[in-house]
């Protein structure tokens, strides 16, 4: 009797010496540096998830580039070696053209009509046709509407474009855009300072966030408000990853992430103005009422292209044009 009682005070005593159940840890991937539109989604994620989970799940940011540029860390979600990832619409378009539905040019004409369209049944139908890829669409935030920026002279029309080598996307229908523009149409991996520092190429486009946390006032004089596209992110996770998870952490997760997606955008717009005013100040020329119109002629035919061949793609573009009348 003693020898049992022995034995039950050691397990006791075992079993009250081992350390706690380690939390679970995301490792979350962006391309972008601290400040920027994806790291701003990724950090409310990290506060909102370990909050919520009382410390259950911790996330660890890998910001930067440190695992590759955006098709990179794209693969690795694949793969399961990265658990999500905070992506530009764009380099989707490497691993299913469903994605063009979202970049297709001027398609939404203000934030709210965006949000509308891909915080409901059209936008969900995006993030599930990346599951046969081996993604989990979370949901979508924000890089906002991309404007063009140059070196070389200011551009009100699409002639003005002739002969300009922008920096676009690693993405078929992006090249296209600009190609239909009269640019010549130039992808290249993130960052691209030194490029453009260099005279590599004379310009870019993207969303005004990026002409301010990058300093492209430094060496960008000119910009043009054309709004050509809108430009989510879309917050994905390794499928393979997220069906190993329980339904409790999976709805955690989720809510987490779309809350993150929410605070951003409302972020991201709320400081535009600003940003206009400071590349203003820091010597822009900013073409604030370009020729929308010329521009928007000048791809109108891109939705009988071979870019939307494919029969799903062709019918959610139908849709989603429809959507936006």
């Amino acid at each position: 009797m003693k020898a049992r009682i022995v034995l039950l005070a050691a397990v006791l005593t075992i079993g009250f010496c081992l350390p706690l159940q380690a939390a679970e840890n995301i490792k979350l991937g962006v391309v972008t540096k601290p400040g920027s539109a994806q790291n701003v989604v990724a950090d409310k994620f990290k506060e909102l998830l370990e909050a919520k989970s009382n410390g259950d799940w911790t996330v660890t940011i890998y910001d930067s580039g440190v695992l590759g540029n955006e098709t990179e860390m794209l693969q690795q979600i694949q793969m399961n070696t990265l658990h999500i990832g905070i992506i530009t619409g764009g380099p989707f378009d490497t691993f299913t053209p469903i994605v063009r539905v979202i970049n297709y040019p001027f398609l939404f004409k203000d934030n709210a009509q965006a949000d509308e369209i891909l915080d409901g049944p059209l936008g969900q139908e995006i993030l599930d046709g990346l599951e046969p890829m081996g993604f989990k669409g979370l949901c979508f935030s924000e890089n906002g509407f991309r404007n063009l920026t140059n070196s070389k002279r200011a551009v009100k029309t699409p002639e003005d474009l002739k002969g300009l080598k922008i920096r676009v996307m690693n993405s078929a229908l992006h090249k296209t855009i600009w190609r239909a523009l009269g640019a010549n149409p130039t992808p290249m991996a993130w960052p691209i300072y030194t490029e453009l520092q260099q005279g590599v190429i004379d310009g870019q486009e993207n969303p005004l966030w990026v002409m301010e946390v990058y300093k492209f006032y430094e060496i960008q004089k000119y910009m043009t408000m054309t709004r050509h596209v809108y430009s989510p992110h879309i917050d994905v996770a390794s499928l393979k990853w997220w069906r190993n998870l329980d339904a409790k952490d999976q709805a955690l997760i989720a809510e987490c992430m779309k809350g993150a997606a929410k605070f951003q955008r409302k972020d991201n717009r709320d400081k535009d103005a600003a940003r206009i005013k400071l590349l203003q100040e820091k010597g822009m020329q900013i073409e604030m009422h370009p020729d929308v119109d010329a521009f928007r002629q000048k791809v109108a035919s891109l939705a009988g292209s071979d870019m939307f061949k494919d029969p799903a793609v062709h019918d959610l573009l139908v849709k989603m044009l429809e959507a936006v009348k």
